[in-house]
Formats: C-alpha cells, structure tokens, sequence
C-alpha cells in the first residue's frame, strides 16, 4: 500500500514556555471531571460502542483512547460533517509514539503509570515513567478547531533526545489528504463539503503520497533536565459558507493557555448557574454531579449552523445515526433547559425551527444540514410548546427584542392548529397530517405508537390538512398553556392581544374539563370528536391537564393518587408513558407503551407541583433520578429513555431532552 508521508520538523528555535497560568475558581468544573467515560478506540468507522467529546457546537467530536491504544492521542475525530456520523481513524489523527532518534522505543506503555481525564472545558491524558513526564490536552477553540497540546518534560538527570512519530490508517470514508502547506496537511471527502486541515502552529510540514495512510514524523529533539517541550497541533473541519483564511488566522494567533483558562471560567460559570440554582432539597453533590453530566449531554450535541440550518442548535443524540438533524419539540424542550446557563443559545435553537415555518404558520417536524442524506420532513409538526420555550427564555433575561422576533411567529404558529387541525370546528384540536398518512399524524402526537392512536383513522379537513378522528387532551392542554404564555409575552410586548387568549383560554378550560376528564376513573383521556367516547388507557398524556393548570382541584386530587399509585405510574422509575398493569404494557418493544421518557416524568413531576402535591414531587423526583440506571454517578450517559420496572437505560445515549429536563427536575421554579 502506498503511504502519505508527512514530515513536521521541530525547529531549534521553538523554546520552552512559562508554566500555564490555572484558573483559581474551578469548584464548579470539578463535578465535571470524568462524568461521562469517552473511552473509545473504535474497532471500524461505525462503531459507537464509546462516547465523544465535543464542544463550541463543532460537527466532530474525540474520544479518549482505551486499554488497547498504547499511544498518547485522542480518538477520532469523529466525523458529523458526512454520513449520519462515521470515525475518521482508529488512532486518532495525531497520536504520538515516543522514540530516542533511533527507532527505540523510549516509552514502554504500562497502564499503571498513564491517565485520563475529562471535563466539560477539555480531555485530558498522561504518562509518567523514570524519565519523561508527558501530558496531552484537547479543547476546542471553535466550531470549526480543537486544539491538542501536548507537553513532555524531562524529569531524569541526563538530556533526552526524542523522537515522535504518527502513523494512522484512516477509515474507508471516503477521505483523501494532501499537503496544503509547509504547515498544513489538507483533507478532503467525496461525501462532505467539508474541509479538513492538520496544521501545527510552530514547526514545518511537508510530504508526499497516497492512499490512506496518514505518517506524520517529527525531528528529533532533545531536552535537558528539568525542562520540557511544547507541541500544538489544530485539528479544523469546516464548512464551505465558513472561511478557512480567518480560521487559520484565529489559530495562527492563538495561545492555547489562554484558551484553556477561557474554557475552563465559561464552562465553570454555566455549572455555577445551574449547582446555585437548585431546590433547597436537592443540595446533595450527587444532584450537582447530574446536572453536570446534563450539561454536558447538551453540549455535546451542540451543532453551529451548516447547510441548511441558520441558527445554531442541539441534535436530540449525535450517538444515534438517525438523530442527526434538529426536531421541533424536542427543540423547546432543550430550550427551556439551556435557559438557565445559556440564554443566547436557547434563542438560536428556538430560531432555528422556526426557520422552517410556512407562510400558514405550520412548522417543519424535523430538518438537517444535508437534505442529500435526510429530507425534512413536512408530513407533521409536533405539539405546540414554542410559546412555553419563549415565554421561559424571556423570563431569565427580559429580552424584548427577541419576543418582538418570536411573538408574531408564535400566534401563527398558534392558530395553525385552529385553522387546520380542527376537523369540526368545535375548538378542539386533533393531531394530524399534510398528507394525509395516519402514521405522520401519529407521529404529530410526538407519542408515535401510544396504545390510544390503535384504531385511529385519518380524515380529511382541506388539501394538505388532515385530522385523526380523536381529539387529544394533550394536545389541547398544550394549546391551553400555549394561551397563558402568549398573554404574558402579548403584555410584554403592550398588546391588546392578550385579553382574546385570555377569553379563548377560559373557554378552553371548561371543555378540557368536562369533555376529556372521566369522572368514574379519575382520569384524562383523548375521546372521539362528538366528545361522547373516551379512549380508554392510562398513558401519561392524563396528567398534561395538570401541566397546563387546566383541571380542577379535585380532578388533580384523582390523578396524584393513580400517579402515585405503585400498581400503575409509581414505578422504580415514576411516570412513565402507560400504566404498568395495563394488559398493552411494554417497554422493551413498546417505545411508547411503557418506557420512561424523562420529558414526561418531569411534567408529571410538574404537574404535582402546580396543586400543592410537593412532598410527593419530591418524592418522585428523588425515585426517577435514583432508579434510572447509570443517570446518577459517573461514566454513563443519559439516556433516550428507561424501564420503568428495572430501570434499564433504553435506546439512544446522551439524549438531549432528557438531560434538559432533568436540568428542569431539579432547578427553582420558573415559568417551566
């Protein structure tokens, strides 16, 4: 096989540095450290056995290396600019085997003198032996840069020559490298627009090849005692509609010091406002040490505009090759999350869906940076609860620029659902569809194969517009909600539109109310359209009426007792999608016929909350968060959602939603 060769030559002059200055606050970061497990060396390109690191919404992410890497670098990338997500090595691009000139091996790697950290400002790893004491970090620098540096002091009482090396077969992905300049090796794909770039920022690079293979050689230098080496390496995969000339000027000009220390304060200050923001009773460093790993869950989704998509915003899993794209629901519900640490980000994932609003008002379901790979999808919407999202960010810093943007937009949005889901126009909503398939409107319900949609039927209300033949209490809570929380950005604003949602909402309440709520069960049901029929089975869309603050006092004294119920909702892991001793119940192959998403347990938790029900909220609270595998403690990630019975994580890992709400679980009330 034919090799690229490239060649970096540590110049003479490149002299040793001060001792990196430390941030002197770092008692946030430290819940933090190693709260997810990115040990990975992947075994194939698809491989997502491990997790990833990334940051600044970068589309590529690292890992740190396993037991079977004897080297010091990090994993990857891994590579979001192509395909659903694909590794680009097994290696990493710039790992570092250590040599004494002579092909010798200077290092022999023992597990027992190496280490690895991670935190949500950097990746850390080390070795020490008798003679050398080397430790790489990576951060990112940007959306579009993560820096590795990597120092090796001499800690013997002899001078040391070194020799480094890298050599990497790259994955079969359809990526190629060449010699940019006497820095910089370029690398290019035939899936991606994207382009890649190794630069080093202070020595010489120049090679030849092909295939892919990727040697990279370094000069030998050497280092007297008690002194040490320092070598930075940027890692850049960016977009076409992004420039490569001002990204290598930042990276040229950058002091990696400096950079870390402004991680590590940015990241320190978004923990401290979430770790301070806490209930009273949540105090406990394990309620810290999860809403750090929440953190973390989100920031590693974090995608900054490409392609398509204009504003920067959250995949709901970057782990699972499906998720790759920004769906709206989920979009307000990471919004209301990242609201209490990062205001500016909650308004771009909000104005990034709505960038995707028809001139009618509807909403794009779902949509992605490359349309070559995934299509948006315009059959459905999802529930409405942008005008939730809003109201909560405007809520933390009274923005009213940014609700004069989103208010407009939000009543269009609002009066969609009167305008083309209300099949007969009796001020019920139904889920539905644009083209007129049952599964897309089932899929509008966000609750895709809930045990209520099993004998729906789909009905036509114009071209384009199509109902089920169910009205839904959940739906319809969510437009009650929708209404309170347009009054305050409406008054915000000095509209005299609130005093109609006001009139609009009061009507609303009374036909939640009477027509979805079945006395003798003590329940919320969806019904038919005439309102004469429930559709019988607890599911978790009974307890939305309470969310919304639309039941009555003792409609919300039945829920709480069957919520709190261990035969039905009360489970290892409370409130999950349908009562366990329905005969439906299924959690393994139900999706939602049983498991437990923590969106819905937290507005079940919510919801004991709006009446008074605190003690048992609590309660709640401290069983979901304790039985649900892995969520509490360090290494796992958060998942799509759990058993409620054994508390087993469920399909995707580090699930965006989930990990906002349990940012929601535990915060000081708001608006949420």
């Amino acid at each position: 096989m034919k090799k690229l060769i490239v060649i970096l030559i540590v110049t003479s002059f490149f002299g040793c540095k001060p001792e990196p200055k430390e941030v002197t606050e770092i008692d946030y970061l430290k819940f933090s450290e190693n709260i997810l497990d990115y040990r990975i060396t992947p075994k194939d390109s698809l491989d997502k056995s491990g997790l990833m690191f990334s940051d600044q919404g970068a589309w590529f992410a690292y890992g740190l290396p396993d037991s079977t890497s004897h080297n010091l670098g990090f994993s990857g990338p891994f590579l979001m600019t192509q395909d659903n997500g694909v590794w680009s090595s097994k290696y990493g691009l710039t790992n570092f085997l250590f040599g004494n000139g002579y092909d010798a091996k200077i290092i022999e790697w023992d597990e027992n003198q190496s280490y690895q950290k991670s935190y949500s400002s950097h990746l850390e790893l080390g070795f020490q032996n008798d003679s050398l004491d080397v430790k790489g970090t990576l951060l990112f620098l940007s959306g579009h840069t993560a820096l590795q540096n990597l120092i090796i002091k001499n800690i013997s009482d002899k001078k040391i020559t070194i020799q480094l090396s890298s050599s990497n077969d790259l994955f079969d992905i359809g990526l190629e490298t060449s010699t940019e300049d006497r820095q910089t090796l370029k690398i290019t794909s035939n899936k991606s627009e994207a382009i890649g770039y190794i630069k080093s920022l202070n020595d010489t690079i120049h090679g030849s090849g092909l295939d892919r293979d990727i040697t990279l050689y370094y000069n030998p230098f050497e280092i007297e005692p008690n002194k040490k080496k320092e070598i930075i390496i940027s890692q850049t995969f960016i977009f076409p509609e992004y420039s490569w000339e001002q990204e290598k000027a930042l990276i040229e000009s950058v002091d990696f010091d400096s950079v870390l220390q402004a991680r590590k304060q940015e990241k320190n200050s978004q923990l401290k406002s979430l770790i301070d923001n806490r209930k009273p009773q949540f105090q406990d460093n394990k309620y810290a040490e999860v809403l750090a790993k929440a953190h973390l869950t989100l920031q590693n989704n974090w995608r900054i505009p490409a392609g398509e998509i204009e504003h920067e915003g959250l995949f709901p899993s970057y782990h699972y090759k499906w998720f790759n794209g920004f769906w709206s629901w989920d979009s307000w519900k990471h919004a209301v999350g990242l609201s209490y640490y990062d205001v500016r980000l909650a308004k771009e994932q909000v104005k990034l869906m709505f960038k995707f609003q028809n001139d009618d008002g509807f909403v794009a379901d779902c949509v992605f940076r490359d349309t070559l790979i995934e299509k948006h999808n315009y059959r459905d919407t999802k529930p409405p609860l942008s005008a939730w999202a809003v109201a909560n960010i405007y809520k933390k810093d009274k923005d009213l620029t940014f609700v004069k943007y989103m208010y407009p937009k939000l009543k269009k949005y609002h009066y969609w659902w009167y305008n083309k889901r209300d099949h007969d126009q009796d001020g019920l909503c139904e889920y539905g569809s644009t083209d007129g398939s049952l599964i897309a409107a089932k899929w509008e319900s966000g609750m895709d194969n809930a045990i209520r949609f099993d004998y729906s039927k789909i009905l036509k209300n114009e071209e384009g517009a199509y109902s089920l033949d169910q009205e839904s209490v959940d739906l319809n809570a969510y437009l009650y909600a929708e209404k309170l929380f347009l009054v305050e950005l409406a008054e915000a604003l000095n509209l005299n539109d609130a005093s109609q949602y006001k009139n609009e909402a009061d009507a609303l309440k009374t036909k939640i109310q009477t027509q979805f709520y079945d006395d003798e069960d003590g329940w919320f049901y969806d019904t038919n359209l005439d309102g004469n029929t429930f559709i019988k089975g607890e599911g978790s869309e009974g307890w939305t009426a309470l969310w919304a603050k639309a039941a009555t006092q003792q409609q919300a004294d039945a829920v709480k007792n069957k919520m709190m119920n261990s035969e039905k909702f009360f489970t290892k892991v409370p409130f999950q999608t349908m009562s366990a001793d329905h005969e439906k119940f299924d959690p393994l192959k139900g999706y939602w016929r049983g498991p437990n998403w923590l969106d819905q347990a937290y507005f079940g938790v919510k919801s004991l909350r709006n009446y008074g029900f605190n003690r048992e909220a609590d309660k709640a609270t401290i069983q979901i968060l304790e039985g649900a595998e892995g969520l509490l403690g360090k290494g796992q990630s958060i998942r799509e959602n759990y058993h409620p019975l054994t508390g087993e994580g469920l399909h995707a890992q580090n699930f965006s939603w989930s990990a906002a709400h349990v940012i929601l679980l535990l915060m000081n009330e708001t608006n949420d």
